[in-house]
This record gives C-alpha cells, sequence and structure tokens, in this order.
C-alpha cells in the first residue's frame, strides 16, 4: 500500500456513525480492567468503600463525559479531543505534553492487555507465569505486530471488527454479574461490608482504589478523539455520555457482586484476572474457563479500539505542525501509518520493561492511569475557562471535573508522578523537530519554566529508582 503525505493529499476520512462511536468507547473502557476489578478492589477496601469509591469516581468520570460532550458541541473546530483542548487553552507546549502524555497512556496500557492475556494462559500454561516471563513477551510481541498489519488495512475495516467483538465481549461480564447474584451469599457479603480488616481510614482506603477506577474508565473519551470521522459532530458527546452510562453499571455490579461470593481477604489474593477465579469459586472450574475466554475477545476488542484512538491523536498533532511531519502522513485508505508504527514500537519496549518489574500487570494499569490524568485535567480545566467567558454553559459540571481529576493527581502519589515526567521530558525532542522544521523559536519564556519543570521531575525520578526511593 502506497503512503502519501497528506499535506499535498489529504484523503478522506472514513466516516462513522453514532452507534459504532459508542461502541468504540465501549470498546475502549471495557478491556483488562473490568477483570481486574474484584481482586484490586478486595486489596484496597470492603463493601462499604467500594460504593463510596464508585460514587466518587461515577460522579466525576461523568462530570469529565458531560465536558467532553459540551467541547464537542461548543468547538467543533478542534478534533482529537483530549489534545486539541489543551492546546487551545494553554498553548502549543502543554498541548504537546497532552498529546504525547494521552498517547503514551494508550500504549502503557496496551501492555495491560498482553501481560494479562498471557498471565490468563499462565493459568494452564506455567511457563508464561503472570504474564512477565521471556516467552509470554515473546508471544505477546507476535500479536502486537499482528495487530499492527489488520489496522493498516484500514480504519473502517478495523472500526467494524470493533463494533462485533464489543458486543461478543459484554455477554461474559453480563453472565458473570447474573450467576454472582444467583450465588451470593448474604453471610459473606455481610462479613466483607465493613473492610474492618484494612489498616487506614476509609477514606484512605477509597484513595487507594482510584487509579483502578481511572483505568476501567479510560476510553470515556474515545469518540471525541475520533471526532473527525462523526457522520454527525452532535453524535460525538451522545456517543460519549451513551458509552459511559452503559459501561458504569456493568463496572460497579463486577465488583460488589464479587464480595458475596468470597472473603475479601480470598479475593485479594487472587491472580489476575481475578474475575476467573470468584467465578471459579461459585461455579467450578468451568467459571474460570468462561471468564477467560471472554477476558481475551474482551481484551483485544480494547487493544484495537485504543490502538486507532493513539495513532490518530499522533497523526492529528502532527497536522497541528505540533508533532514532526512524518506523523501527519497516512495512506489512502485513511491509515495514520508512521504514527501507527511509533504506537506498536512504544508499546513493544515498555512490553520489555515489563520483565524487570515486580508487577507487570498493577505498575502498568496504575502507570496508565497516572499519564491520562494531565490531558484530562487540562481538558477538564479548557472547559472551566471556556465557561467563565460565557462560552460553555454553567460552570459547575467543569469546575467538578477539574476538582476531581486533581484530587486522582493526589491519589496516584509521587510515584506514578515523578515516574511519568521520565517519560514526559525526553518527549520534549519530538516539539524540538516539529519547531525547528518550521523554522520557529524553540521556546518562549513560558514554555521554557514548564521544560525546567519537566526535567527537574525527570531527574528527581531517575535519582528515586537508582536509590530505591521507589520501586517498578
Amino acid at each position: 500500500m502506497t503512503q502519501v503525505d497528506t499535506e499535498s493529499q489529504a484523503p478522506p476520512a472514513a466516516k462513522l456513525t453514532l452507534l459504532t462511536l459508542t461502541t468504540m468507547v465501549v470498546g475502549s473502557m471495557v478491556g483488562a480492567g473490568v477483570f481486574s476489578l474484584p481482586s484490586r478492589f478486595a486489596q484496597e477496601t470492603g463493601v462499604a468503600g467500594a460504593l463510596i469509591a464508585w460514587a466518587v469516581a461515577g460522579t466525576g468520570m461523568l462530570m469529565l463525559a458531560f465536558v467532553f460532550q459540551r467541547l464537542a458541541i461548543r468547538r467543533p473546530d478542534l478534533d482529537a479531543g483530549v489534545y486539541a483542548y489543551a492546546k487551545a487553552g494553554f498553548g502549543e507546549y502543554l498541548g504537546f505534553f497532552s498529546a504525547f502524555g494521552y498517547w503514551a497512556s494508550a500504549c502503557v496500557g496496551n501492555v495491560t492487555y498482553w501481560v494479562l492475556i498471557m498471565s490468563t494462559i499462565g493459568a494452564i500454561a506455567p511457563a508464561l507465569g503472570d504474564g512477565d516471563t521471556v516467552l509470554a513477551v515473546v508471544l505477546s510481541s507476535v500479536g502486537l505486530w499482528s495487530f499492527f498489519f489488520l489496522i493498516r488495512r484500514g480504519v473502517k475495516e478495523a472500526a467494524a471488527i470493533n463494533r462485533i467483538v464489543t458486543v461478543a465481549k459484554i455477554v461474559p461480564i453480563l453472565v458473570f454479574i447474573i450467576l454472582a447474584l444467583f450465588y451470593l451469599n448474604p453471610h459473606v457479603f455481610a462479613e466483607n461490608f465493613g473492610g474492618a480488616d484494612y489498616a487506614g481510614s476509609l477514606f484512605q482506603q477509597v484513595k487507594g482504589t482510584m487509579l483502578a477506577t481511572v483505568f476501567v474508565f479510560l476510553g470515556v473519551e474515545g469518540a471525541s478523539v475520533y471526532s473527525r470521522h462523526a457522520k454527525r459532530r452532535e453524535d460525538v458527546g451522545r456517543a460519549t455520555v451513551l458509552g459511559f452510562l452503559s459501561v458504569f453499571a456493568v463496572f460497579a455490579s463486577v465488583t460488589i457482586v464479587s464480595y458475596g461470593i468470597m472473603p475479601m481477604g480470598e479475593i485479594a489474593e487472587l491472580r489476575q484476572p481475578s474475575m476467573a477465579g470468584v467465578l471459579e469459586h461459585a461455579v467450578g472450574t468451568w467459571g474460570q474457563v468462561f471468564v477467560s475466554v471472554g477476558l481475551i475477545v474482551s481484551v483485544l476488542g480494547a487493544y484495537l479500539a485504543w490502538t486507532l484512538m493513539s495513532a490518530e491523536v499522533l497523526f492529528v498533532a502532527a497536522k497541528d505542525e505540533d508533532m514532526p511531519r512524518f506523523l501527519g502522513r497516512s495512506t489512502s485508505a485513511d491509515v495514520p501509518v508512521p504514527a501507527l508504527v511509533m504506537t506498536t514500537l512504544l508499546t513493544q519496549v515498555v512490553l520489555v520493561v515489563t520483565l524487570f518489574s515486580d508487577d507487570a500487570f498493577n505498575f502498568a494499569l496504575d502507570l496508565t492511569s497516572a499519564l491520562t490524568l494531565i490531558p484530562f485535567l487540562l481538558a477538564a480545566a479548557f472547559a472551566v475557562k471556556i465557561a467563565r467567558r460565557g462560552f460553555g454553559g454553567d460552570l459547575v459540571i467543569p469546575a467538578l471535573a477539574t476538582v476531581y481529576t486533581a484530587f486522582l493527581l493526589y491519589a496516584a502519589g509521587l510515584k506514578f508522578i515523578l515516574v511519568s515526567f521520565i517519560i514526559y521530558a525526553p518527549a520534549t525532542v519530538l516539539f524540538v523537530m516539529a519547531r525547528r522544521e518550521q523554522g520557529r523559536r524553540l521556546f518562549s519564556a513560558r514554555e521554557l519554566v514548564i521544560l525546567a519543570v519537566s526535567i527537574a521531575g525527570a531527574i528527581l525520578g531517575i535519582v528515586a529508582l537508582a536509590v530505591g526511593w521507589i520501586s517498578l
């Protein structure tokens, strides 16, 4: 397939319907995270804490969904939502960081998918371990590049596959919820209610679940990221809210019903995917097999959606001259191949890094969440900015979204903020390349301050890793 430079020949964007956009949101949200929820929550809190955590996360993420909905309608000139909103609100350099951070989070998130698939198969093939052995990384790499060639064939084809997979993967999750309700033991549920076995206040318990909730809700912005392909602009906002509401009840239900099957101490010790262990306890071995097959279908579908979105962000950033020009090229089938190559390469690198991590899945999950928080915070703050000018409606929703995202940064903790800086700071090389291509001054005075902060944070992060203050 011949590559063409879109600066001289722009292929028409594939147009997607409301249904397809909604399934892209659901497809990108329902992935690895939902299958890990029982154990992740049981490690931190009981039923009461879980209910509070979902109330906080659901409200906060709904505010973010409304923010993306409003911005899609009020600023239809901005494509690739998360990145474009940061640039429009706070300048090119922070917009660049937002684009890069969102892209990097998608790549790290894709790693969690491959780790979880290999961990699932590892239950019957010990050589794969918890998804972080050499054999697991080799097999994951084969899958990674296979998807690269699939997506390279065309966006329309990949989006259609995602719509089919989305329907297929929702079924086993719903079956899990129904069976768990049928086998729910009220006595076990009552014993798990208070979370008395956990040290720390209820606030600390809830705080400990926040990154897990961020991870499972990533993708709520999916329709916004892919906005240039929508048949009707208003469908972007509708797909965002519809997708969010569709999965919120599912995520919360998976978590809560699990507390009625096993003592939370036992749930906390289950290997991932913990949903399989919970159902096995309830109905026997076939339950584990059923969930495991559903997980593999689900994760592959989410991987497809995330890869599409991350490549799209790099592509649009390059078209806006905030990334080097080579990333703004696409094929006649509307596939941004250079951006797709970079996405696949970074995912490959992080896959190799998992060999050196103590807990590859949880570390990649938490880092994915942390990397996404800065782009989300900037988008919410931009909504506050235009609301104050009288163009974005009332101020309450964007203000709540901003406060919620800032709280998530606090909940992430210093470790993941420093590791995020290690990833963000070197990315400035791409920004410099873009500025040089345009013959522009590399940094303004304000941008130099941002650069200094990012470099200082990266140096501190490297030192912290070197001396053992933080670990992977």
